[in-house]
This record gives structure tokens, C-alpha cells and sequence, in this order.
């Protein structure tokens, strides 16, 4: 009996590594985005039943965890308020260093509100560097501006 979301997940990195599975396979396979696609195995995000099904399929899951991928979840998956894990950190430190800055120009772009992280899309790509290879990330989020009422 599965009581937790994160078993699910838990499951599903298991088989990504037994079976050799990239993300972007999977994302080819249901027809997604490997951003999205990736946030939805990892707990993030609830699949529709095709989905679920579909990503049950590829990673070996029972009836009972494909139901729970289709279960809104709890989001935020950090296990602790600063994250230690380098990568992520470095994430806490851009918004840390630079979460002003963009407050600001996003404020005086569109005015008071804020970006959706509900209507929003996310590219991770590899920029070629002659002096090493960078991570391009591109996030898109629909602006929503604060309402009087």
C-alpha cells in the first residue's frame, strides 16, 4: 500500500535507473515537455489519466501508484528552507543576489504583480562555449498584475 506521494517518486527514480530511462524519452513518449514532464515524476506536478497510464507503462508502476500520479500534490519538494545541494543552491543564490533586481524590472515593465508559476513554460538547453559549455534556461510565466477591489 502506497501512503505518500513521495513513494511514487521514489519509484520511479529507482526504475529511471535500472532501465537506463532518460527524461527526455519520457517527455517524447507522453508528449510533454522534458521541464514538465521531468517536475511531474518528480512529484511537482499531477498527470491526466493518458499520462499516468503512459508513464506507469515506461517505468514498471502499479495500478495504485499511476492513480497517485494523477493526485494534485503537495508542492515543494526541498528538504530543507536553504537548499544544500550545490546545483540548488545556486538557484537560492541567483534569486538571493538577483531577486531585487528582476522584482524591478518586472515591476516596471508591467507594473505591480507577479509572474505565474502556474502559467508558465521552462527550456533547459546546452549553450556550446568555447571556454566550457553554459546552461541556457529560458522560464516563461503569464504577468498578473495586482487587482483593486
Amino acid at each position: 500500500m502506497i501512503t505518500d506521494r513521495s513513494e511514487v517518486t521514489n519509484m520511479i527514480r529507482a526504475a529511471k535507473v535500472q532501465k537506463n530511462i532518460s527524461w527526455t524519452g519520457v517527455a517524447t513518449a507522453i508528449g510533454q515537455s522534458k521541464e514538465w514532464t521531468t517536475a511531474g515524476c518528480l512529484g511537482q506536478m499531477a498527470f491526466n489519466k493518458a499520462h499516468a497510464e503512459k508513464i506507469g507503462a515506461i517505468f514498471g508502476l502499479s495500478d495504485e501508484a499511476v492513480a497517485w500520479l494523477q493526485i494534485a500534490p503537495y508542492k515543494g519538494s526541498l528538504p530543507t528552507a536553504v537548499p544544500t545541494d550545490p546545483l540548488i543552491y545556486r538557484w537560492y543564490e541567483i534569486v538571493a543576489v538577483y531577486g531585487t533586481t528582476i522584482k524591478e524590472l518586472i515591476h516596471e515593465e508591467f507594473g505591480d504583480g507577479i509572474m505565474s508559476a502556474i502559467d508558465f513554460s521552462m527550456d533547459i538547453s546546452r549553450e556550446a562555449d568555447p571556454k566550457g559549455d553554459r546552461v541556457k534556461v529560458v522560464m516563461s510565466g503569464k504577468f498578473l498584475p495586482y487587482k483593486t477591489y
